[in-house]
Formats: structure tokens, C-alpha cells, sequence
């Protein structure tokens, strides 16, 4: 199996355009799933795939994690199935385990502005920090984005960004006055780290920064100003979304905004403000009872 699952990553890698995170997550996976059952891919049938995924559930592996390696499986079966190694894909007749939802967390105003003011001086680190900061709450973007931006991204004049999402996809943003700031206000300090790089956000090394130095760096400033819960990057995504969403914005534009494929992903953000949803439709639809 192992040769399949070599030609598989290559394949993800050179064609899918999958980030480096995706194809170390997707080697580890497949090569658990080889070490458990030793037979060649044409002859694994369903039972194989769940009688792994019953062991990975006795190892007390949650069911999300245990959904992401049944996945992995599935793309590796269709690729191959794809490419005729095998004739049909097992994976497709085993199904997910069922998850409970949980409701994305966001910050509500006061908490955000408390969180953008955090960073305290003008050296380095805290200019570099609410750039961050705000670059993750004024345009919405994953942290993958943030980490792989270069200084040629950013078009100050017309205030938008050039973001390389999922699949290396691009899409162009608008960019807030707050977070242009911030930026303004980083880079004669970042030059002063590095000049010959085209990574805008630096470690204190020059190097570009990575994703869990991002996500250190907003647990640190959440335990300052004392937040509950766990602040990662994807809470001030949700949170850019969330705001958006009450200050009226359709979800459409959201969808947009946000790089989701699918309408239905961007949905997971209309029950955080259901009142609110209620009082637009009550105003708004012809049908609607509380209408004059």
C-alpha cells in the first residue's frame, strides 16, 4: 500500500495545490490506516475501513478526529479509483460518525476593541501584534492567509488584499482603515527585523511567522485582558463574520468575503444573532405579522 499512498501525496501535492499542513495530516492518516490493515488497496473492502475506525474509537479518539481520518481514506480511494487501481471505493458504503455541532464563539464588540487595544508601544512586536490582530478581524481571514501574505498583497491606495485561501485559490478583499493602520504604522519597524523579504508578517527572527506562533500570540493577549473561553484565530473570523451579519450584510456577500465554497458553511453564522435575524425579517418580509 505503501507506493499508492506515496504516488497519492505526490499527486495532492503537485495537482491539488494542498498545503503543507493538509499533506503531512493526510501522510500520517494513511500510513495508521496501512499499519493497521495489511492487505494491497484492491483487496480492502468496507469492513477493513471499519473495523479501523472501530480501533480508533477503543483508543478513545474523539469522533471528529475519527470523521477526518475516514475522509483521508475517501480521497485516497478515489484517486485511486480514479486512476483504476481499484475498481470501485470501499469508503463510499462507511459512514461518518455522527457530531454534535457546536456553535462557533465570537467576541462581542467591546471585547474586540479591547482585544485590538492589547498590544501596547510602538517596537517591533506590538506593532507587528495589532497588525494581526486587525488584518484577522477586519477581513475575516484564516490564519493560513495571514501566515502567507507578502507585502505585495497589500494595495494601500484602494485598501484591498490579494488572500491565496483553500486550493490556492485567490480572491481580493476589502481592508479596514483600522488595520491599514496598523500595518502603516508596522513595517518601518519589520524593515528594521529584515528588509529583503517578501513575508509581511516577521517572528523576530525575519523569518515568516508561522500559524502557532499567530495562535500563541492571541492567547497571550486574551489571558491579558482577561477573556474567557479560548481566543484562536478562527474565533475573530467568526467574529468578522458574525458583526457583519448583524450590521446587515447579506450572506452572500459573506460567502464572498470569507472564500467559502459552499453557501451552506457561511450559514453555521445565522443562528449566533437569531434575535436580530428575527427583527430583519419581521421588518422586512410583506408576509410577515408584526408588519403595519
Amino acid at each position: 500500500m505503501k507506493k499508492h499512498i506515496d504516488q497519492f501525496i505526490t499527486y495532492i501535492t503537485a495537482e491539488e495545490g494542498v498545503s503543507p499542513h493538509t499533506v503531512k495530516a493526510y501522510s500520517k492518516d494513511l500510513d495508521e490506516f496501512s499499519s493497521c490493515v495489511d492487505k494491497k488497496v484492491k483487496d480492502i473492502d468496507n469492513l477493513d475501513i471499519r473495523s479501523f475506525m472501530a480501533s480508533l474509537h477503543h483508543k478513545g479518539l474523539n469522533k471528529s478526529s475519527i470523521s477526518r481520518k475516514l475522509a483521508t481514506i475517501r480521497s485516497f480511494f478515489k484517486y485511486l479509483h480514479r486512476e483504476r487501481y481499484v475498481k470501485k471505493n470501499p469508503a463510499k458504503l462507511v459512514s461518518s460518525p455522527k457530531i454534535t455541532k457546536n456553535l462557533p464563539g465570537f467576541l462581542d464588540i467591546d471585547e474586540t476593541f479591547a482585544l485590538m487595544e492589547a498590544p501596547s508601544g510602538e517596537a517591533f512586536i506590538p506593532t507587528r501584534d495589532r497588525a494581526i490582530l486587525e488584518l484577522l478581524y477586519s477581513s475575516g481571514l484564516r490564519v493560513s492567509e495571514l501566515t502567507s501574505l507578502n507585502i505585495s498583497d497589500i494595495d494601500m491606495k484602494e485598501s484591498l488584499i490579494r488572500v491565496k485561501g483553500k486550493g490556492k485559490k485567490e480572491r481580493i478583499i476589502p481592508v479596514g482603515s483600522k488595520a491599514l493602520d496598523a500595518i502603516k504604522n508596522y513595517l518601518p519597524e519589520r524593515i528594521s527585523i529584515k528588509k529583503k523579504s517578501s513575508a509581511l508578517i516577521l517572528n523576530n527572527r525575519g523569518g515568516r511567522l508561522t500559524q502557532r506562533s499567530v495562535r500563541r500570540i492571541l492567547v497571550g493577549y486574551s489571558r491579558m485582558i482577561n477573556l474567557k473561553g479560548n481566543l484562536s484565530p478562527h474565533t475573530l473570523r467568526h467574529t468578522f463574520a458574525t458583526h457583519l451579519l448583524h450590521e446587515g450584510a447579506d450572506l452572500r456577500s459573506i460567502q464572498e468575503l470569507l472564500g467559502h465554497s459552499s453557501l451552506s458553511t457561511t450559514q453555521k453564522y445565522t443562528h449566533v444573532d437569531i434575535g436580530h435575524l428575527t427583527e430583519v425579517y419581521d421588518k422586512a418580509h410583506p408576509m410577515s405579522k408584526k408588519k403595519s
